[in-house]
C-alpha cells in the first residue's frame, strides 16, 4: 500500500502540464497591421508574404497560434497552415523533422524548458540574420534573454510575459482577514514561514489556502540549482520542501490533483476533500486509469461518483499561476467572478510562454519571420490579443504600458498589467540553467517521499543526490 501510495503521489506531483501556458479562444476582429506608433518601425513586413502563393506551416504546442494565424491571413493574405501537437510528443516530431532534414514546418515553438536542447541540436534559424536586435529594447527584458542560445544569438521571441503571482478570493479575504486589498494580502504571502502561518489561519475559519501543495511550485527558489559546475541547494530549497511537507501533512490543502477535475472546480466554489488514495486508487491495475470508480480526469465521471466517496467539502482561498492564469480562472471561475485579486508570491517566478521561431531546415524563412514579426512585434497585434483573449498578458513593452490602467471585471476591477510588469522586471533569467528541469524533478520527487512518510528527510535528499549524480557525472555535489 505504502508503495501505491508514493506511485500515486509521485504522478500528482509531476502532472504540472505546461500546455494551459496559452488560452484559446474562438473567432477574431479586424484591425490594419504594421502599426507605426511612436515612431516605431513597421513590424509586419506586407509585401514580403502577400503575394505569395505558398503555405505557411505552424507547429505548436495549444490553439493560441491559430487565432494569430487566422489574423495574419486576415491582414496579409498570407495562407497558413497550423498544426498542434500534443506537449508530450511535439518536442520528439520537432527533433525528427529537422534532424531528417524536413522543409516544413516553416515556424515552430519551444517553453523555456525545452528551449535548450532544441537550440542544441540547430532546430531554430538565426533571428539576428533578419534584424532582430533592432527590436531588441521593444520586448520585456527576461523574455528577450530566454530566447537567446548560449552564444547569445537570438533564437526565438515570445508574445507573452509570463510572471507568477498568487491569484486569491477576495471575498474570503475579507471575511477572514479583514481587508481584500492586494499589497495587504500579498503581505500574507511574503515568504514561507507565513504562508504556513496563513494558512492554519484559513484552515480554523473552515477553508484551504490551496488547492494543492503544487501551487506554490512558481515559487520554489530564488537561486541557480548550479553555479560553476557545482549543484546549489541553498537554503530557500530546503525551506519550500518544509513549507510542502507542511502543507500536506497538516490536511492544510485540498489535495487536488493540480490539472485535474476537482483542481479546476476549486475555482469555482466548494469541492470535496479527497485524500490522494481516493484519488489516484490503483494506478497498479492492468489498465493504469487509477481508481476505476473516480477517475479525477473525468469530468463527467467525477460529478456521477464523487459523492461516493467524501462529504468533507472545503472553499479553497488561492492558486499560484503565471499571468497566462487569468486565461485558466476566466473560464472555470463560474460564480465566483469578480471576487477574484492577484498579488506577489514569495519570490519572483514565472512558468510556460510560447517562444516563436524560425525552422533552420525551412525554405520559407521570410515569410516565417514576417509572420514571427506579426504575433510578437507588431503594437495593434498585440493590442487586438489583450482584448481577444480577455486578459493575457504581452511581452510588448509599449503596449503593456498602454494597458497599465485597464482593469479585468474577474478580478474587481484590479488593474493587472502594470503589475505584470513589475513582476516580470524582477525576474533574473541567469539564474535559469539547462539542468533544471531534471533537477527539479528529482527534488520534486524528494519532497515527495518526505510528505508521504515513504522516505525521512535525510534518505529523500541522499537520494536526490544520487539522482543528480548519475544524470549528470560532471557536477559537482557536496553533501
Amino acid at each position: 500500500m505504502k508503495a501505491k501510495k508514493l506511485i500515486a503521489t509521485l504522478l500528482a506531483s509531476t502532472m504540472v502540464l505546461s500546455l494551459a501556458a496559452c488560452g484559446s479562444g474562438e473567432g477574431a476582429g479586424t484591425s490594419n497591421a504594421g502599426s507605426t506608433e511612436s515612431g516605431k518601425a513597421d513590424a509586419t513586413n506586407e509585401g514580403a508574404a502577400a503575394t505569395s502563393d505558398e503555405t505557411l506551416v505552424i507547429w505548436t504546442l495549444a490553439d493560441d497560434l491559430k487565432d494569430f494565424a487566422e489574423r495574419y491571413t486576415e491582414q496579409t493574405g498570407v495562407k497558413t497552415e497550423v498544426v498542434v501537437i500534443a506537449p508530450e510528443d511535439y518536442p520528439t516530431k520537432v527533433q525528427t523533422a529537422i534532424v531528417g532534414g524536413e522543409t516544413e514546418p516553416d515556424v515552430i515553438v519551444g517553453e523555456p524548458q525545452m528551449l535548450g536542447d532544441m537550440f542544441s541540436y540547430g532546430a531554430f534559424a538565426n533571428l539576428d540574420d533578419f534584424g532582430a536586435q533592432d527590436y531588441a529594447d521593444q520586448i520585456v527584458d527576461y523574455v528577450w534573454e530566454v530566447g537567446k542560445d548560449e552564444e547569445g544569438i537570438q533564437r526565438a521571441i515570445s508574445y507573452q510575459i509570463t510572471p507568477a503571482g498568487i491569484y486569491y478570493r477576495r471575498d474570503i479575504a475579507q471575511e477572514v482577514f479583514g481587508t481584500e486589498d492586494p499589497e495587504e494580502i500579498g503581505k500574507l504571502f511574503a515568504d514561507y514561514p507565513t504562508i504556513l502561518e496563513t494558512a492554519e489561519t484559513l484552515k480554523a475559519a473552515g477553508y484551504r489556502i490551496f488547492a494543492s501543495d503544487s501551487e506554490i511550485n512558481y515559487f520554489s527558489g530564488d537561486s541557480a540549482w548550479v553555479i560553476d559546475g557545482k549543484l546549489n541547494v541553498d537554503q530557500g530549497r530546503l525551506d519550500y520542501m518544509d513549507l510542502v511537507v507542511e502543507l500536506y501533512q497538516r490536511d492544510l490543502t485540498a489535495y487536488a490533483a493540480q490539472w485535474a477535475t476537482p483542481w479546476y472546480q476549486a475555482m469555482a466554489g466548494e469541492v470535496p476533500i479527497l485524500s490522494a488514495e481516493l484519488q489516484w486508487g490503483n494506478w497498479d491495475d492492468a489498465d493504469g486509469d487509477g481508481n476505476p470508480d473516480l477517475n479525477i480526469w473525468d469530468a463527467d465521471n467525477f460529478n456521477e461518483n464523487v459523492a461516493n466517496f467524501s462529504d468533507e467539502m472545503t472553499e479553497v482561498f488561492a492558486f499560484g499561476l503565471p499571468a497566462w492564469g487569468v486565461l485558466t480562472m476566466r473560464d472555470h471561475v463560474g460564480d465566483t467572478s469578480g471576487k477574484w485579486g492577484v498579488c506577489p508570491g514569495p519570490a519572483y517566478g514565472f512558468g510556460g510562454g510560447t517562444f516563436l521561431g524560425i525552422s533552420s531546415q525551412s525554405k520559407r524563412q521570410d515569410m516565417a519571420w514576417d509572420f514571427i514579426k506579426f504575433v510578437t512585434l507588431n503594437e495593434e497585434t498585440a493590442d487586438w490579443w489583450i482584448e481577444f483573449s480577455e486578459g493575457d498578458t504581452v511581452s510588448l513593452k509599449s503596449v503593456l504600458e498602454k494597458h497599465k490602467d485597464d482593469t479585468n471585471p474577474v478580478y474587481g476591477d484590479q488593474k493587472m498589467y502594470a503589475m505584470w510588469l513589475e513582476l516580470a522586471e524582477g525576474i533574473d533569467y541567469s539564474k535559469v540553467t539547462q539542468y533544471d528541469k531534471a533537477i527539479g524533478d528529482a527534488w520534486g520527487q524528494a519532497i515527495s517521499s518526505i510528505k508521504t512518510g515513504e522516505m525521512s528527510k535525510e534518505d529523500a535528499i541522499n537520494t536526490f543526490y544520487d539522482t543528480v549524480q548519475s544524470t549528470y557525472p560532471d557536477l559537482i555535489i557536496e553533501r
